[in-house]
């Protein structure tokens, strides 16, 4: 007489091993529920990315460092990446000061994770909350 549940190995390290009698469709299907739950909870630490020209005027800058803060309050570490353009790449010491300037008009409490770095299309640099 056949009623549908199998004998479940569930802990076979212990002496002796745990099983259980269950159907094993339902005992697979409750495992897939908890492994997709734990994947879902898991939280993946990226960097919020702001993105700023150089000759951006002074209330672009404003919007951007508004919307920074607003990323280091809910507690995102940032990355500030300075598009360069044509010769913008080779005049570094103006990018410096222009990313410097960029970031004095930050008002939340804030720590540079990675110094400024020349890369790619421009400059960068990552801070986060302090």
């Amino acid at each position: 007489m056949e009623k549908g549940v199998d004998l479940i190995e569930i802990v076979p390290s212990a002496t002796p091993p745990i099983t259980k009698l269950l159907s094993y469709d339902k005992y697979r299907y409750q495992k897939e529920k908890e492994a997709r739950k734990e994947r879902l909870s898991q939280k993946t630490v990226g960097f919020k990315q702001i993105q700023i020209s150089a000759r951006a005027a002074q209330n672009d800058l404003l919007i951007k460092v508004h919307q920074l803060e607003k990323f280091l309050n809910e507690g995102h570490p940032i990355e500030i990446v300075m598009k360069l353009r044509g010769r913008e790449k080779y005049n570094k010491d103006w990018a410096r000061q222009k990313l410097s300037a960029f970031l004095k008009m930050i008002t939340v409490e804030n720590k540079i994770i990675s110094e400024p770095k020349f890369g790619g299309r421009g400059m960068y640099v990552q801070i986060g909350k302090k």
